[in-house]
């Protein structure tokens, strides 16, 4: 789930799947009918291989997606079903799909997997939510974590772990090119949105893929001529955020809606609470930093100043 998206529950299966496009004669996209102002013109699912298969990001638990996957695969053996992270608009399928092809599920672990501890703490605290959609059922039948290989006969991935925009969000390498989920994306920077959001773990991620030079297929929208540019463009975009941040706070303490609704003065009201989680994304950050001092416990309604 990315930009400033919207909670996705299970969807009705009315609509019709988008097209299938193939990107390359071994990748095809398939484009779940999932359209919003918050995933763009829907979610992205990669079929990858030409004989034996891997599927990346199933994408939504939509019966007419389902039929637009297996269209694709065509008979063909799938050896593996790789999600990138388990956000609503990404991972339910997974399951129905795995029963449908017999092949593994396997991604970076459970919608918990992944968190720093102050995240935990957060998360124990009571704060959830934030619009971003969890899929709380999500359980992979493999984990895997950074380094491991994923191999078919014709195609090879490398995992990245790659947190920040959720815990446990995985971006796997196609040679020169990344499969990049919600981590990296043309049309939109991600939704940090804590306890599954982290800011400080996403600027790690976006600095781990900074000299990319290869393009990327991301979760939604066209491809990335380079990712590593884009990469940059993200890493800036967010110090510019802090630096609006910091100079706020120089009129004195304030809570992340306060902020939010000074600093995103051409934002729809309704997106407010989501723009109002990248702020508090941004004040942990800041925190950890010793920049920013919180007037106690660390909470999405605490006032904070500068130190």
């Amino acid at each position: 789930m990315a930009g400033t998206k919207g909670k996705q529950d299970r969807m009705t299966n009315d609509r019709p799947s988008g097209p299938a496009l193939p990107l390359r004669p071994d990748l095809v996209r398939v484009l779940a009918p999932n359209p919003s102002p918050m995933t763009l013109d829907g979610t992205n699912s990669y079929v990858l291989g030409t004989g034996v298969l891997a599927v990346i990001d199933p994408g939504p638990d939509h019966s007419g997606h389902l039929d637009s996957v297996m269209e694709v695969i065509a008979g063909r053996p799938v050896s593996h079903i790789i999600v990138t992270h388990s956000h609503l608009d990404h991972s339910p399928l997974a399951a129905r799909l795995s029963a449908a092809v017999s092949a593994p599920v396997l991604a970076f672990g459970d919608s918990r997997s992944g968190r720093r501890p102050v995240m935990e703490t957060l998360a124990a605290s009571g704060l959830a939510g934030g619009g971003e959609g969890v899929d709380h059922a999500f359980q992979p039948d493999r984990t895997v974590t950074e380094g491991d290989r994923i191999d078919g006969p014709d195609w090879a991935l490398d995992v990245l772990h790659t947190p920040g925009h959720f815990g446990n969000h995985i971006c796997l390498a196609w040679g020169d090119a990344l499969f990049t989920g919600d981590h990296v994306m043309g049309w939109s920077t991600s939704l940090v949105s804590p306890p599954d959001g982290d800011m400080t773990a996403f600027l790690h991620s976006c600095a781990k893929v900074a000299d990319w030079a290869g393009s990327g297929f991301p979760g939604h929208g066209d491809p990335v001529t380079s990712v590593g540019r884009r990469a940059q463009a993200l890493i800036a975009h967010r110090r510019g955020r802090e630096g609006q941040i910091l100079a706020a706070l120089e009129a004195g303490a304030a809570t992340a809606a306060s902020l939010a609704r000074l600093i995103y003065t051409d934002l729809a009201p309704a997106l407010l609470p989501a723009a109002e989680r990248n702020i508090f994304a941004h004040l942990l950050d800041l925190v950890e930093r010793n920049s920013v001092a919180c007037s106690g416990p660390l909470a999405i309604d605490a006032r904070f100043s500068l130190i």
